[in-house]
């Protein structure tokens, strides 16, 4: 018997098995090229200028990075505003950066979302002691310095005087430098001066400690909060700046904006992660000055805020500060991680693909061994139609002859175990067609002798 038979047939494997592998992986390229891409070496974050607290931030994340095979590179810039215009443009290559609350919103800068507030940034409202300084009314008539121009100070001063009715027309609104803030109040050359600084800030230290110039309170702060939700009051303790000298001299209420750190919507997930996990590490610890003293305002737990009120939160941001890291990142370095996780997402992509080639490749392969019996049915069939009109003894002996070669490759077709049945019906009507020829043409007496 010369029949192969086996449990399946590696030919007709291969005839869906090939096609069917080069859709998946055709299906995994496209998903891990196009759909979840594999995240880039370098993570860029526009922070402002070195020796800046937003610097410093951003300096403090990069071992973060570094440990996890990815390079952080901190672009120095001009403040908020300008790292509002760097994470608008895609051309800049900045993905994230700091900026000041209270100066846009997602309303103003789509395309951005938050990775959480991170430190608190007071508004300072120094004024010269001969003037009595009760509310923000008080200052029409005055010479105001509100920061630099288009900083993120002078953005913040100029809402909230606005909202008192304080403008140009009304008062003279001066922008000034920072640094200069000491000397011209010191020497009267201004009456007032708004600053959104850091309390260890050199400018703030000066300031709290020059002669006739004193801090403005904020009796009113929690009616600031319902109107400027960005705002938060905060207590200025009575010689919390420093105890010998008892500054400041009485307990002050201050308004504060939070610095946020936003991210661009498009910027790769799992570096999104890196930077919240970052973030958590470093802000989630009250920050510690060269003395060992914990800094102003900072207590465990504040930050960073796991919302924010004038941008969309990130997802990847707030999976990390409710669970920590990525399961899979607690156990494999970074980038194995990443991997992972893409191919993981890459299934939702091959999903389509597998499921119609599960439901659809038993019936394939079905069909192509029927087709090989099929095949010979029409042979078959064929022969029978044509041995009708047989007449002489060489015609009829030719019909058997062509019935023995179809017989004979019939006993040569590759059939899995599962259809040999079908197999054997085929052989079973071969031989009625053998006997039906041999009957009509009286040919099997001939055969027997």
């Amino acid at each position: 018997m010369r029949n192969r038979f086996s449990r399946v047939q590696l030919r007709d494997l291969m005839f869906i098995a090939v096609p069917a592998l080069l859709a998946i992986v055709a299906a995994v390229w496209l998903a891990l090229r196009f759909a979840d891409p594999s995240p880039p070496g370098a993570f860029v974050i526009s922070a402002a200028s070195a020796g800046s607290p937003y610097h410093r931030f951003a300096e403090s994340y990069r071992p973060y990075f570094e440990r996890n095979g990815v390079k952080l590179i901190v672009k120095e810039s001009g403040g908020s505003f300008d790292n509002l215009k760097a994470l608008a443009s895609p051309a800049s290559g900045v993905n994230a950066g700091f900026v000041q609350g209270g100066l846009v919103s997602a309303k103003d800068a789509p395309g951005l979302v938050s990775i959480g507030r991170v430190a608190y940034e007071p508004l300072w409202v120094f004024h010269v002691s001969s003037l009595k300084l009760e509310r923000l009314t008080d200052l029409k008539g005055k010479r105001v310095l509100v920061g630099p121009a288009g900083g993120g100070t002078a953005g913040l001063a100029l809402r909230l005087l606005t909202a008192h009715g304080v403008t140009a027309k009304t008062a003279t609104l001066i922008n000034s430098e920072l640094p200069d803030y000491v000397e011209k109040l010191g020497k009267g050359e201004a009456d007032v001066g708004f600053l959104v600084l850091a309390p260890e800030a050199r400018t703030i230290q000066r300031l709290l400690r020059t002669p006739n110039v004193s801090l403005m309170s904020f009796p009113n702060a929690e009616a600031y909060t319902q109107r400027f939700p960005f705002l938060t009051p905060l207590l200025l303790h009575e010689g919390v700046v420093d105890f010998a000298e008892n500054v400041p001299p009485a307990d002050t209420v201050l308004l504060a904006t939070t610095a946020a750190v936003l991210v661009r919507e498009d910027a790769h997930r799992a570096l999104v992660s890196l930077l919240a996990q970052a973030v958590q590490e470093v802000h989630g610890t009250p920050a510690v000055d060269a003395k060992g003293e914990v800094a102003l305002f900072q207590t465990a737990g504040t930050f960073p805020a796991t919302s924010d009120p004038e941008f969309n939160f990130s997802e990847e941001a707030r999976r990390v500060y409710r669970s920590g890291a990525p399961v899979l990142q607690r156990y494999v370095p970074f980038w194995v991680a990443a991997t992972i996780d893409r191919l993981i997402v890459s299934l939702v992509v091959l999903l389509p693909i597998l499921i119609p080639l599960v439901r659809f490749a038993p019936q394939i392969y079905s069909w192509r061994v029927r087709q090989r019996i099929l095949y010979w049915y029409g042979a078959l069939k064929r022969l029978e139609s044509s041995a009708r009109g047989a007449i002489t003894p060489e015609a009829r002996a030719q019909h058997l002859a062509e019935l023995d070669s179809i017989e004979a490759a019939v006993d040569d077709i590759p059939i899995p175990l599962a259809f040999s049945d079908k197999l054997y019906e085929l052989r079973q009507h071969i031989e009625v067609v053998r006997r039906r020829l041999a009957g009509a043409h009286g040919i099997g007496a001939v055969a027997a002798e």
